[in-house]
């Protein structure tokens, strides 16, 4: 769900529905359609965040078991010395 309203964003920061002639009004400074499109953008960052927050990402078990790790980093300590 989240995925469809971050593309719906996205395609409403096109100004594919405004007219050629439309007269320009300012929001924030900016051009009406230049404004339109950052809130869209931010819109999608924010939603982007909120479904990376709500996501649970499982780490893959290292590969080897623990000893295995340590045996090895205690012959590379062998190997300098």
């Amino acid at each position: 769900m989240l995925l469809g309203l971050i593309a719906l964003l996205y395609v409403f920061s096109v100004p594919w529905y405004r007219s050629a002639d439309a007269p320009l009004q300012l929001w924030f400074g900016l051009p009406d359609w230049v404004a339109v499109a950052l809130l869209c953008y931010l819109g999608a960052g924010l939603l982007n965040a909120w479904a990376w927050w709500i996501t649970d990402v499982v780490d893959p078990p290292p590969s080897g078991s623990a000893q295995t790790a340590t045996s090895a980093s205690v012959d590379v300590g062998k190997e300098l010395a």
